[in-house]
């Protein structure tokens, strides 16, 4: 019997994993041999959490990074075909969701594996259901450009998109530039454009506030090296 792709969600940063990751979602990643992940260290730190008790020398792991060719890809997934499960973990979060992971997932539809999404926290869901902003229509549009101009013009790009489309538009940042990124939405937003920062989600100094642009100024909390979601809705 072929073996299946499990997609194991990972904590937000919060090493008290009751709080995000269901036990029953634990006990059954903590079960797997077999396992595809971004970094090495820090996966098997996490499954320890998950299980001071688990096995972990006896497990294999397969690093999907940068340096990781399409051709590995591929060689991922032959545990499966000898009946053996495999379980994805990204660094944090949903694996799949703004993830290399994502690839691993098509290639196993490609070979007709089924793929097993399990419950866990994104920080994408979580700052938009706390945000108060649409969430009937929404995007995710990862990391804005670096370049000045270029970020101007793709926060202009993104409010305009909000406000015809009356669509929530998400994005992220490299956490050392998020007070630089918090700086020029008050620079290049419209007064009346609303604004949620979403700060260190599940974790116990975890901020969420959602403002116009025009009640931000002089309040930006400090966000340097803090994951954090931003989001916009235009008027």
């Amino acid at each position: 019997m072929q073996g299946k792709l499990y997609m194991v969600p990972n904590h937000l940063g919060n090493e008290n994993t009751t709080i995000t990751i269901p036990n029953e979602v634990a006990k059954l990643a903590c079960g797997l041999r077999y396992f595809i992940v971004e970094n090495l260290r820090t996966a098997r730190r996490y499954l320890r959490l998950l299980d001071p008790e688990m096995d972990i020398d006896n497990s294999t792991f397969f690093v999907l990074d940068k340096h990781t060719g399409p051709k590995q890809y591929s060689t991922f997934l032959d545990p499966i075909k000898q009946g053996h499960d495999i379980g994805i973990i990204s660094e944090a979060g949903c694996p799949g969701v703004a993830d290399p992971g994502a690839e691993i997932v098509r290639i196993a539809h490609q070979k007709q594996i089924q793929v097993v999404p399990l419950v866990g926290p994104s920080s994408i869901l979580m700052a938009l259901m706390a945000s108060g902003m649409n969430g009937q229509s929404f995007a995710f549009n990862g990391y804005l450009p670096i370049d000045k101009s270029e970020r101007s013009a793709a926060i202009k790009q993104l409010e305009a998109k909000s406000s015809k489309d009356k669509q929530t538009q998400l994005f992220i940042e490299a956490p050392y530039r998020n007070n630089a990124m918090a700086q020029d939405l008050l620079k290049h937003c419209r007064p009346d454009t609303l604004l949620c920062i979403a700060c260190h989600i599940s974790m116990p100094d975890e901020y969420v506030v959602t403002r116009p642009i025009s009640a931000w100024k002089g309040k930006l909390p400090e966000l340097h090296k803090k994951p954090t979601m931003f989001l916009i809705q235009g008027s």
